[in-house]
Parts: structure tokens; sequence; C-alpha cells
């Protein structure tokens, strides 16, 4: 493709955008340029293909105000920029400061390309749409081209329908042909969910079925194309979506996502796809500074390391789970979603006492009982699982999943980077300590000056605990290691949906090797055999907590696992932190407390979806006489 771009005013032609006019539709900016003079040179049509692309997001913690998004609206984590700065999208949401016409999560500047998602995706939707109609009979330099070219706009299109129904969890309008003024929008209709992720899954199968559409990027100068693994990525999610109780309409859709997702892994591993199972840089993530799980734990130094290191375009890269990355930039992550007091900024994403509980112990027992985690609303009393004896509520840290290591700074835990204050007395164990490159214990309990928990200081913790899945682990002003592009799609995931898809199914035994398959590269024991379809429902559900947390799954999980008529109570309505007191001798006494000491608002039935924007609504009354906003907006 070539890398110069065209960039021509689309409005938004889908099914409810009616505000363009004929001539801007056939014309580029500077009116010189008709849309079939762009398709009647090679050039100019590669450039618009890359039109389809403009919309790609971020993702990863480039939300708007460098935060984490779904990660801090679901009950994986709290953002300290809520009390910080509650005018923006995480104080909105624990507020319940939503409408139709005004919601944080779309209405905030669309920041690297995350938010204002109803417009800009049906702009890129309307592009490929374009593309596909026009690129048969357009000038390309090889037929090759032609064929690749289509493959990705029908592989794009899947993806940005994809987006708009994991945000606003409805129908929508199937566009084969982008819409014109002319158009009678009264005949638009609205199909249902199942009939669109069929149409996203008929995109995504033109694509694989496209000999000249790679299953792998192998030169950086194509970084950012997407591929046959993309779309292989995108069925395997999406009939999960169709067949979860909130989108099914009660219809059993699990035996077509469990055939779906077999078939989509199988061709993903014969393709070279393969789990990061290897500590490639052991001088950095094994290194006597690291300090990366106890002694030197390698599960933990490779899980680490996989999730702050690029993806390499190469045939045969390091990284062979990664199935596609951003190509965003997340920014200096130490600074902005680390430990605040490292550069005395902001923390931003503070893991939630949920999200810690959710860690099991080395031996494979679950700290809590599964079935009922809490035994009250605010998660204040914990059902501890009786068969746990390794798991001691005031020594909460140890012998602890290897991921949790690589995922979570703790009381007691270490960093070695440059800290930017000089310690105080009151900072126990790290008195006296100086301005620089040094080792520090992060110490979170009540009073510890840099890193102990506060309700209101931003660069403080919020639970007791601060974020180091995305961090890598010497980086700083120093040594400004970014953070790694974010990981749209990778293997691990798509071996959960296929676990999941197979337990929803029957196929027992197929789930628990999946899953066991995702245990054995942390080194965790595997899950027994002979659990009921519920127990292992219930297993399945909580190693997708685990294996994805911080990856934006969550949200979308809560919700599609709820029925139409439910809410989020359970697990979004109260987020806890841990609450250590130092005593006088050392020593720690451990309590549980909720954050802020109050509910968050965004539990509620109509926070399942986002609503779509009113004045979308509004011109669809008008046109067709029917309501299509979501349920409670």
């Amino acid at each position: 493709m070539k890398t110069n771009r065209l960039y021509i005013l689309f409005a938004l032609m889908g099914a409810f955008v009616l505000q363009s006019c004929n001539d801007v539709l056939d014309m580029a900016p500077d009116g010189k340029l008709s849309i079939d003079e762009v398709f009647s040179d090679p050039d100019q049509t590669g450039a618009f293909l890359n039109s389809c692309y403009n919309n790609m997001p971020a993702k990863g913690n480039r939300y708007f105000f460098w935060s984490r998004g779904p990660v801090v609206w679901s009950d994986e984590a709290w953002d300290t920029d809520a009390e910080a700065e509650p005018w923006i999208m995480a104080g909105r949401m624990y507020n319940g400061d939503a409408s139709p016409a005004n919601h944080p999560i779309v209405n905030i500047s669309a920041e690297a390309g995350n938010g204002d998602y109803w417009n800009r995706y049906w702009n890129s939707i309307r592009n490929c749409a374009i593309f596909i109609n026009k690129i048969e009979s357009a000038a390309v330099d090889s037929e090759a081209d032609r064929n690749r070219w289509k493959a990705e706009a029908h592989a794009l299109r899947a993806y940005y329908y994809s987006e708009l129904l994991k945000w606003y969890g409805t129908g929508l309008p199937i566009v084969r042909e982008s819409y014109q003024l002319e158009d009678d929008f009264a005949e638009v209709e609205k199909p249902s969910y199942y009939e669109v992720v069929q149409f996203i899954i008929e995109d995504c199968n033109a694509a694989l079925n496209t000999s000249e559409f790679p299953w792998r990027i192998t030169i950086g100068s194509e970084a950012g194309r997407v591929t046959k693994a993309f779309a292989e990525a995108i069925k395997s999610k999406m009939i999960l979506f169709a067949a979860s109780p909130l989108y099914s309409d009660g219809q059993d859709h699990w035996e077509e996502a469990y055939q779906i997702n077999k078939t989509s892994l199988e061709n993903l591993r014969s393709n070279g796809y393969e789990l990061y199972n290897t500590v490639n840089y052991p001088q950095t993530y094994l290194s006597d500074v690291a300090f990366i799980g106890p002694d030197k734990n390698e599960y933990s130094a490779l899980y680490n390391e996989y999730f702050t290191q690029q993806m390499a375009y190469s045939s045969d890269p390091v990284d062979k789970e990664t199935i596609y990355q951003s190509i965003h930039g997340q920014g200096n992550t130490w600074n902005i979603d680390g430990i605040g007091a490292q550069d005395g900024y902001k923390t931003g994403t503070c893991p939630s006492q949920e999200m810690i509980d959710a860690y099991e112990t080395e031996n494979g027992q679950t700290i809590l009982d599964l079935s009922v985690p809490y035994l009250d609303d605010q998660h204040l009393e914990p059902n501890y699982n009786e068969d746990n004896t390794m798991y001691d509520p005031q020594n909460p840290y140890e012998n602890r999943d290897p991921r949790f290591y690589a995922s979570i700074y703790y009381n007691g835990s270490q960093r070695k980077c440059f800290w930017n204050f000089a310690e105080t007395p009151e900072s126990h164990e790290n008195f006296p300590g100086p301005v620089g490159n040094r080792t520090r214990i992060i110490s979170t309990y009540i009073g510890e000056p840099q890193t102990g928990i506060h309700e209101t200081v931003r660069k403080a913790t919020r639970t007791g605990y601060f974020q180091r899945k995305f961090l890598h682990p010497n980086s700083g002003s120093d040594n400004p290691v970014p953070g790694a592009n974010w990981k749209l799609f990778r293997l691990g995931e798509i071996i959960l949906n296929f676990a999941e898809a197979a337990v929803e199914a029957g196929h027992l035994e197929e789930a628990v090797a999946a899953v066991n398959d995702i245990r054995a590269r942390v080194g965790m024991p595997s899950i027994p055999s002979g659990l009921s379809k519920e127990e292992l429902r219930l297993r399945v559900r909580h190693e997708r907590r685990v294996e994805l947390a911080f990856e934006e799954t969550r949200y979308f999980d809560v919700r599609r696992w709820t029925s139409p008529g439910g809410n989020l109570s359970s697990t979004d309505q109260w987020i806890t932190a841990m609450e250590i007191t130092r005593n006088v001798n050392g020593s720690f006494e451990y309590n549980r407390k909720t954050v802020r000491d109050g509910e968050r608002k965004c539990f509620t039935n109509k926070f399942l979806r986002v609503p779509i924007p009113l004045n979308e609504v509004n011109r669809m009354i008008s046109i067709k006489g029917e309501d299509w906003q979501n349920p409670g907006w």
C-alpha cells in the first residue's frame, strides 16, 4: 500500500446521519477529484484504503487524560483521576453522570482514536463499503494488490462493526453499500445483534478466503496492516458475544460459537501463532533488580516481559502470540499509569482488592469460593475457599499465582528505578534515601508519605496496590522505556474464547484442556477434571479474569454475562481496597474497606450498554417513527 494519504471529506451516511450533500460525497476537499477519479489512479486507490485505517484506536492507557478507560470502569481497578479530575471519564462514570446527549465514554475527546465511536466508526464503515464496491473496477498496479486490499477493507469493516456492537450492544444497520442523500431512510431496517454478527463473520470469511491476504505482517513498513489472523480473532470474539446472555435474545448459539472458535484456534496455531512461553531478555527481566516475583520467578518474568515488549514484524518473531498491535504509542507509562510517586505526577490505575482476590495461590486453589465470593454486598466479608490452606489473610501476598507478581505492586514489593524525591523518616522501610536511581520498597500502608494509600492524593494509591503489568521493570526519567504498543488481539484470548464456548456447548474436556494450556504457560497447576458444567463455567470465567486482567475484556465480559434485565451490582457497584496499618514493630494488619466509602453509580441496568447518541435516535423517530434507543436511556 502506498504510504501517501488522500484526505477526502466523508460525512457519515450510515443509517442515522443525513447532513451531507451529493457534491461533498463525490468530491475531494480541493474540489478537483471525484470518487471515480480517485479509483482511476493506483496511488489514490491505495490512499483511499489508508483512509479506512484512520479510525483504528490506540486503546491501552490512551483514553482521554491518559486513562485505561474500560479497565477503571469495571471491578478491576479504580482511577485516581476520579477524585483529582472528577469532570472526566472515570469520575463521571462513578457518579453516574451520563446521558444519551452527554456520555463520558463517547463524548470526551477521541484521544488517539479512543472515543467518539459512533461518528468515527460509521465513517470508517462507509469508507470500507465504498472501497469494497469500487475496488473491482479500480486501477491498481497488480491483481494481488486488488485482492489483498479488498480483503483488508472487509476485515476493517468487520472490526468497526465489532467495536460498535461491543459498546452499544444492539443490532445496527448493515451497510453493504454507502447510503446517499436521495435514499429512502424509512426503508432502513434494524437487524438483530446476531444478524449483525453474521455480517461480521461474512466479512471476515471474505478476507480469509483471499489467498493474497497474509497471516502475519513480516516487514516494518507494513506495520498496522490487518491480516487473516486479525479476521479470525474478530470472528472468535463476536460469536462469543452473540451467544452470551445479554445479546442472544434467548437463542442458543453456543454450539456455533464452539465450532467457529475451534476452527479459528486451529487455523491460528497451524499458521504459526503460539503462546509466549520463554524469557527472551533475561538480562532485564531476570536480573537482580527486576524484582518480578520471588526468587526471580521465570513465569512471572516471561509474563511481564510479554506485556512490556513490542511485537516485531518478522517471519519468525520472538512474539508469536500477538495477533495485532496498535500503531499508537502508549507514552511514558511510569509517569502516568504506574507508581505516581516515582515521578510525582499521578498513579492512574489502582488494582482493586476484588482483582487481587482473583489471583490463586500457587497450588492452584482459588482464594474465594467462586460461586459466592463475598458474603455481603460491599465485598468486605470474603467467602474464603475452605480447601485453600495456603492462603493467610494476614500474610496475603505470599505463594500467589506468578501472574500476580508480574501484574501488581503490593505492600512489601520492590522497584529499582529513578525516584524523584528524597525519603523522609515517615518512610520507615526506605529512609534515608536520596533522589536518584535506587531500589525502593513499595509500602502502601496508611501514613506512608509516598506510596501509601490515600483517598484524594493523585500520586497515591486508592486501593493499596499499583499496576505493573504494562510497566517495564526499571523504566523512569533516566531510562525512558515507553509502554509497549497495545495488543488488541492475542492468542491467549482466543484460547479462552474457545474454552468458554466449549463449556457452554457441553464439550467439557476440551474446555479443561484449553484452560490448562493457559495455566501451564505460567506454571500453574491444571484445574481438576470431573467438574460439573456449572463448576467449569466458573473456572473458565475466573481464568479469563486473571489471564486477561487489565486488558479491557472484563468490562465487556461482566456485561455480556448479565441477563437483559439484570445489573452489575455484584461486580461493579462496590470497589474495595486493602487498608494496611503498620505496627511499631514493623508488622502489618490488613483490613478491607470500600474505596471512597460510597458505591459507584454505574452499575444499574442501563449501564450494560452505551446509549445511542440522542440526535441519532431523534432522527430515526422522525424518519421511521421507531425508538432505537437502548433500555434505560
